[in-house]
């Protein structure tokens, strides 16, 4: 949480040497490591270094804290800034409702602009209010307006006339990418957030929704091999190995999966030992193609790009470039399989190297129809489409790629 998160600059100048220094020490941490650097803090500093931050950032770190602490915290926080901090956590990791904060500046739409104004006079005290929001008594969002609009109003103009009716607003349980897309063409400070009845429940401020944006997408290449989303440089060791570890373990489980094919084999092998060069050969070959054909639909799945029948079109795609790729690359290496065995003097060179040829172009095929099917099938299951993708990626192609090679020779040299 760089700078750019605190509510602002004057706030930040403000404050004492101390508090700047753990809101600073607070903004490079993970909100785990976070809540526990505030345990040694009193909570007057400890709040008034949240307060420097956005709030939706500090939320995450209060939410670590017990239920007692929090509360204290909230209370003391300068100005009362602590209300934008009570805001519903039931919604899940990555989605709107956890970036969101509670708005402060709502009004009825018969609410005057004299009457708005005396009001925001007060509330620009306690936080960075940018709009104004305009709902009925059941609480549903009727309209936005600007301060600006608030300048040229006559003072007794109802705030209904001059309000955006049918503003934009987004769910709290999209995820961020989801409003990200949705949000694109229309770059705001802030965006009401509303349930499913059009309650206004929260905001969302236009820094924190592309922060929270930039943190999904940087978020992506670590879940491809099993890295957690919440892991940062400052995470401590424990964290990490806690983090990581269970994947690895999963990982193991589906190498014995590889394993297992090159077992099964092992008579080939021990009359061939040639083959074992090339396995590796062909399972890097397989698995580049694979993480090609993942990135590719990681990306699509990121942007919105699938629409109806899209899906099948992709496949087909990856299915042929895997065969033109792995075409070009198999001659050549069933080429190289020719010359060393051809070298040692092996009776079946060329058959050998026919089989690396086949083997390739049907791993390369393999690979790249897998690079999409796994994200599209997590997808579908309702997982997160780029956590461990890459492991069972891997798998599939080591085992495709070893099993045709050996396969193919087993059958071709008698």
């Amino acid at each position: 949480m760089p700078d750019s998160h605190r509510s602002s600059l004057a706030a930040l100048l403000t404050e004492e040497p101390e508090v700047r220094s753990l809101a600073t020490r607070l903004a490079y941490l993970p909100a785990e490591e976070a809540a526990l650097a505030l345990a040694e803090a009193e909570d007057e500093s400890a709040a008034a270094a949240l307060s420097l931050m956005a709030p939706a950032n500090a939320v995450e770190i209060l939410w670590e804290l017990d239920a007692s602490r929090r509360e204290r915290l909230i209370a003391a926080a300068p100005g009362g800034r602590g209300e934008q901090w009570r805001v519903d956590r039931e919604y899940p990791e990555g989605s709107i409702g956890r970036c969101m904060e509670k708005p402060l500046a709502i009004f009825r739409p018969e609410t005057t602009v004299a009457e708005a104004v005396e009001r925001l006079r007060e509330l620009t005290r306690r936080a960075h209010i940018v709009y104004g929001f305009v709902t009925d008594p059941e609480g549903v969002l009727r309209g936005v307006f600007a301060f600006r609009e608030l300048l040229f109003a006559q003072p007794t103009d109802a705030l209904e006339s001059l309000m955006v009716h049918e503003p934009f607003s987004l769910r709290p349980e999209m995820s961020v990418l989801d409003a990200v897309r949705e949000a694109v063409a229309l770059h705001v400070p802030a965006y009401p957030v509303c349930d499913a009845a059009g309650r206004l429940v929260g905001m969302v401020r236009g820094r924190t929704l592309f922060e929270a944006e930039a943190f999904e997408i940087s978020a992506q290449a670590g879940r491809l091999v099993g890295v957690d989303r919440e892991e940062r440089l400052a995470t401590r060791w424990p964290r990490s190995l806690k983090l990581r570890h269970p994947w690895l373990q999963l990982n193991l489980v589906t190498a014995f999966l590889a394993a297992g094919v090159v077992a099964f084999f092992q008579d080939t092998i021990d009359r061939i030992a040639l083959l074992a060069v090339f396995l590796p050969v062909l399972a890097g070959q397989s698995g580049n193609t694979g993480c090609q054909s993942l990135a590719v639909t990681l990306r699509g799945l990121t942007l919105g790009d699938f629409a109806s029948g899209s899906q099948r079109r992709l496949i087909v795609k990856e299915a042929w470039l895997g065969l033109l790729n792995g075409s070009l690359v198999g001659l050549v290496a069933g080429a190289g399989m020719v010359f060393v065995a051809t070298s040692q003097q092996h009776p079946a060179a060329w058959t050998l190297g026919v089989a690396v040829l086949v083997a390739m172009i049907g791993s390369c095929v393999a690979s790249g129809v897998c690079g999409a099917l796994i994200p599209l099938a997590l997808k579908r299951l309702g997982a997160d489409p780029a956590t461990a993708s890459s492991i069972f990626l891997t798998t599939a192609t080591d085992v495709v790629s070893m099993g045709m090679l050996l396969g193919l020779a087993t059958a071709l040299v008698r």
